[in-house]
């Protein structure tokens, strides 16, 4: 090696050495805490809602279920909305509307550059698609239909007309007034559908749900899991702020509060009221409330022998301990229940005496009616948790031993939700167990729903007729002055509470629980709510 050459490897040997010492100089900073600050972990989007029960459709209309409503109100709209934690009436899809002197015509104004789901217009032609498709069905195929009064062509039939005045711009005419319209427009199964995409799937819509809602559908594993994506061109800037919502299905309570402290869920429903001090004891977590509007009922078929017998079914009202049910499975987060409506509701008759728990007296009544020896009966009882009941099956065991000391053998029986809500419809029950979270706020949405004979193959499972009763609701519903309608439902009340058709249980405070992370998300008395503000911190 020539000395030039060696003069050559040793300056880039000595060059190689202070980029060397420049790098471990690095190094050793970046180790005494000088380094750039680590990319921060990204912010949690997905909401996992562990729930007790399935779905029984995706087509809200189609229901009359609070499992559906539970996810339908993040995919559909109505054209107005309730207050975020009441039933005060709000723009929707529609952002004003006037009514006629004679509360016979209603204009809305629509919303303009909202789409559906799959791109088309949402716009007038729309909504006069979606009521023309209900008005023109029937009670087995649009159940909740019937809170206008039954179907196009019936006599009871409140909507004359619904016309497109033009492309933002609807009238209805009414056949006679119907004090809660507006309120009924905003309930959850009158959320607006697109037209395309129900005239492409037909009676598979309830599987493809299409709406303008801050969340788009993307898959349905029955008795598993609902999943919901966030809606990029939803017509609220900014919203919604999740990413993807996941409603699962764990039909146990203590499942469901399991999944929840281990991080497989981020929100339940049905808390046994037996763990709030669970939920309220651990860090991780918080209990929410749900507020009350809602009624636990025992419901009599009757029209099935001896249910037809107001004194049968006065006796077995008698015969039911409400105090021990409320003391052994709501721990104080319920009422005793003596009318079809919650105290919550305007028109609550509070001067109704409830019929006492009275062994004695039920016997006598049961004597009275020729069933001395007492008799057979079914007792259904919910397979899921619900708000106004958490523990269904043990209900129905209490139930059971009371109605023993009275000569009545109830054989409780059970069956899948959504067999038992088509058997229950069809009244193929003795008796049942169920319950009702008001929709609107409304005395209409309790009486008139629950229990006018109008109702009969909805929501009227105990096919109870009354004439009188069907005269005083629809007279209610016409009445505009809200203090003579008050009289009225107080009325209706008497003549519920003297005929009945149900055993009413309780007024539930539903309990929920949640990571103490999630933010934003406000339960609203009617059993369901859209996630559009909920998010993590």
């Amino acid at each position: 090696m020539t000395k030039k050459s060696f003069r050559l490897l040793l300056v880039s040997f000595l060059a190689l050495s202070m980029l060397l010492v420049g790098c471990s100089s690095n190094t050793n900073n970046e180790a005494e805490g000088e380094k750039q600050p680590a990319k921060e972990e990204a912010k949690k989007d997905t909401l996992v809602f562990g729930r007790g029960g399935d779905s029984t459709s995706l087509d809200p209309i189609t229901t009359t279920e609070g499992e559906t409503f539970k996810v339908t109100e993040n995919i559909f709209e109505t054209l107005v909305e309730y207050g975020e934690q009441d039933t005060t009436l709000h723009p929707g899809l529609a952002e004003t509307w006037e009514v006629s002197d004679d509360a016979l015509t209603y204009t809305l104004k629509l919303r303009q550059g909202v789409k559906f789901h799959d791109g088309t217009d949402f716009n007038a032609e729309a909504v006069v698609f979606n009521f023309e498709r209900w008005m023109n069905g029937n009670a087995d195929d649009f159940p909740y239909y019937t809170m206008f009064g039954g179907f196009k062509g019936e006599e009871g039939h409140v909507i004359e007309s619904i016309t497109a005045e033009d492309e933002f711009t609807v009238k209805f005419v009414l056949n006679r007034p119907q004090a809660p319209f507006l309120k009924n427009l905003a309930m959850s199964p009158f959320g607006m559908a697109s037209p395309a995409a129900v005239e492409e799937h037909g009676d598979k819509f309830r599987e493809t749900p299409v709406g303008t809602g801050p969340f788009k559908f993307v898959e349905w594993k029955q008795n598993d899991r609902i999943v919901l994506e966030k809606n990029g061109d939803y017509w609220q800037e900014g919203l919604p702020k999740l990413s993807q919502v996941i409603f699962r299905v764990i039909p146990e309570n203590s499942a469901r509060l399991n999944a929840l402290t281990n991080g497989e869920i981020d929100l339940m429903d049905g808390v046994n009221n037996s763990d709030e001090a669970t939920v309220t004891g651990n860090d991780q977590l918080q209990l929410i409330e749900r507020p009350s509007m809602n009624v636990g009922y025992l419901g009599f078929t009757t029209n099935r022998p001896p249910f037809d017998n107001k004194l049968v079914r006065q006796a077995l009202n008698h015969a039911v301990d409400k105090k021990a049910i409320i003391d052994a499975f709501y721990g104080g987060k319920a009422e005793a229940a003596k009318n079809a409506m919650p105290p919550s509701v305007e028109g609550y008759n509070d001067d109704i005496e409830d019929y006492p728990y009275d062994l004695e007296k039920a016997k006598e009544l049961l004597a009275e009616a020729g069933y001395e020896d007492g008799f057979e009966m079914d007792l259904w009882a919910m397979p899921v948790a619900r708000p106004y009941m958490p523990e269904g099956m043990k209900v129905a065991e209490v139930i059971q031993a009371s109605f023993s000391e009275i000569g009545v053998k109830a054989e409780i029986q059970s069956v899948d939700w959504a067999t038992y809500l088509d058997k229950a419809s069809k009244g193929e029950f003795d008796a049942y167990m169920l319950g009702w979270t008001g929709d609107n706020g409304d005395p209409d949405n309790f009486l008139y729903t629950l229990l006018d004979k109008d109702s009969i193959g909805s929501n009227n499972y105990s096919y109870y007729s009354n004439d009188e009763l069907h005269d005083v609701l629809i007279q209610a519903q016409t009445e505009t002055d809200q203090a003579k309608r008050n009289e009225l439902y107080k009325q209706a009340q008497e003549i519920i509470h003297d005929d009945a058709p149900w055993v009413p249980l309780v007024h539930s405070t539903p309990l929920l629980a949640g990571a103490s992370d999630l933010i934003n998300y406000l339960p609203h008395p009617t059993g369901s709510e859209a996630l559009t503000n909920v998010e993590f911190k």
